[in-house]
């Protein structure tokens, strides 16, 4: 069976490959899996069959042979248990692969994410300030700092591209580009992503959602 995903009918970001859909696209790309889409609005979203696949409203969701998976980290980790490409073969290397992708999204994406939505949920808050703002920016910092100095000079976190890669990148891209380029080493890593073409595959499509303008999708 093809797996079948969702994914935004229309993404806040318009296109520009945020949408945590993309982070599954790109695993099946890696990989070499095809893949069905099918699109769903916001209103979409909060619907009763579609919160039987994700109860909390949410994409993407992943469905294959009678199995639906909700969670980006969890479908992607599924995929590269089932699929080479995105694991080492060897059991310490692959545990430390899957530690990389445990690392990206809670260690490094609460910070971005966090200061991500400070720019929707603070206005007309008293405690919206620079220097409110200004903290969400070092927490961040904090991170991306050690996050650098692990990296170093390595291609990718553990010698080969990996699923820990794959989900880290997602999340660095998630952060202000001129606050990730106070960090040239991890600037060159997201790059060095973002030329592959399993990623350009994935991105493309996406993006090409987004051509026009929305119609019925909130």
């Amino acid at each position: 069976m093809t797996p079948k995903i969702t994914a935004f009918k229309w993404s806040p970001d318009g296109g520009k490959g945020m949408a945590r859909d993309t982070r599954v696209r790109w695993a099946l790309e890696e990989v070499g899996q095809p893949y069905e889409v099918e699109l769903v609005s916001f209103k979409q979203m909060k619907q009763a069959d579609h919160r039987a696949k994700h109860p909390f409203g949410q994409i993407p969701t992943y469905e294959e042979d009678g199995q639906t998976l909700f969670e980006s980290g969890s479908i992607i980790l599924h995929i590269a248990e089932r699929h080479a490409g995105l694991l080492p073969t060897d059991p310490h290397a692959r545990a430390r692969a899957i530690t990389w992708m445990f690392a990206a999204l809670s260690t490094v994406e609460p910070p971005i994410v966090e200061r991500e939505q400070a720019d929707f949920t603070d206005p007309g808050q008293p405690w919206h300030s620079p220097a409110r703002f200004g903290f969400l920016e070092d927490r961040i910092r904090v991170r991306l700092k050690e996050l650098a100095d692990y990296l170093g000079d390595r291609d990718w976190l553990e010698g080969e591209f990996t699923a820990g890669d794959l989900m880290m990148v997602m999340v660095l891209r998630r952060a202000d580009t001129w606050l990730l380029a106070e960090f040239p080493t991890l600037a060159a890593y997201v790059a060095r992503a973002e030329a592959r073409p399993a990623y350009q595959r994935a991105y493309a499509a996406q993006a090409e959602l987004y051509s026009g303008e929305p119609t019925d999708s909130f």
